[in-house]
C-alpha cells in the first residue's frame, strides 16, 4: 500500500498499458483518475475505463473514469480541476495516452501526423504543466511520468510519426525535470519495448514473420505484456525513486542490448 490516498491521473488509463498503471496504483492505495477519450471510439473507451473502474473498487481500491482529450486545454483544465475538487489535487500523473497508427512514410498525411503530435506529445505538455502549477501552489512534491518508447531511440518505416514524438517526450522529460526539481517535483520516463497491446495486436497478427523477428531479438523469449510496465512506473513514483529525476527508464526485455 505504497500509495495509500494518493491521488493519481493515469492519462489514457482505460486500456493496455495504461489499464495496468490504473489497475496497479488502485491495489496499492491510491485514488486513480483513468482519464479516456471522449472521441474516437467513445464508446469502446468509456466501457473500458468503466471496466477498470470496477476491478479496482473490487478490489478495496477507489477511481473514477474521466473522459478529456488531452489535447485540448480546456479539457484538461476540467478533468484535473474536477478532480481536486473530489480527491484533492493529483500527485502522480502518468502521462499514458497515445496513439500510433501505423502508416508508411510515403503515405503518412500531414493530418494524421498532426494528429499523432496533438494527442502523444502536446496532451504530455498540457498534463504536465496543469498539474505541475497545481504542485507547486500547493507545495507537493509530486511525480510526473511519462510512458515513452523505445522508438523515441530506434525507428521503423511505419511509426515515424510516432516515433517523432516520442523522442520529443524524452527530451521534454530532461527539459521539465531540470525546471521542476527545485520545487520537489521528479519527472522521468519509462520506454516499453515491444509491448503486447490494442495497438499492435492486429499488426503482428496479420504480419506473424515481424512478430517472429522480434522475438528472435529479445533475450527474454517473449514480448512483454501491459503489466511488465506498470512495476517500473510505480517504482518511479514511489519514495525509493525520489532521486531519480529526468531518467529515461528502457523495459525491453533486452532488445536493446541484443542489438
Amino acid at each position: 500500500m505504497r500509495f495509500q490516498g494518493k491521488t493519481v491521473l493515469v492519462t489514457g488509463g482505460s486500456r493496455g498499458i495504461g489499464r495496468a498503471i490504473s489497475e496497479a496504483f488502485g491495489r496499492e492505495g491510491a485514488q486513480v483518475i483513468i482519464n479516456y477519450s471522449p472521441e474516437a471510439d467513445a464508446g469502446v473507451y468509456r466501457n473500458a475505463a468503466e471496466e477498470a473502474v470496477k476491478a479496482i473498487v473490487a478490489a478495496g481500491g477507489e477511481a473514477l473514469a474521466y473522459p478529456a482529450n488531452v489535447a485540448e486545454p480546456s479539457e484538461v483544465g476540467a478533468m484535473i480541476e474536477d478532480a481536486t475538487a473530489r480527491y484533492g489535487p493529483v500527485e502522480i500523473l502518468v502521462n499514458n495516452a497515445g496513439i500510433c497508427p501505423f502508416s508508411d512514410f510515403l503515405d503518412l498525411t500531414p493530418e494524421l501526423w498532426n494528429q499523432v503530435f496533438a494527442v502523444n506529445l502536446r496532451g504530455t505538455f498540457l498534463c504536465s504543466q496543469a498539474v505541475a502549477r497545481i504542485m507547486i501552489e500547493r507545495k507537493i512534491q509530486g511525480r510526473i511520468i511519462c510512458i515513452s518508447s523505445i522508438g523515441a531511440v530506434a525507428g521503423t518505416a511505419f511509426q515515424s510519426h510516432y516515433c517523432a514524438t516520442k523522442a520529443g517526450i524524452n527530451l521534454f522529460v530532461k527539459s521539465i525535470a531540470t525546471a521542476l526539481g527545485p520545487s520537489g517535483i521528479t519527472v522521468n520516463a519509462v520506454m516499453p519495448g515491444a509491448i503486447l497491446t490494442d495497438i499492435n495486436r492486429q499488426f503482428f497478427k496479420e504480419n506473424p514473420e515481424v512478430e517472429r523477428d522480434y522475438l528472435r531479438k529479445i533475450p527474454v523469449g517473449r514480448l512483454g505484456v501491459p503489466h511488465d510496465i506498470a512495476g517500473p512506473v510505480l517504482f518511479l513514483a514511489s519514495e525509493e525513486a525520489g532521486y531519480i529525476n529526468g531518467a529515461t527508464l528502457l523495459v525491453d526485455g533486452g532488445f536493446a542490448a541484443h542489438l
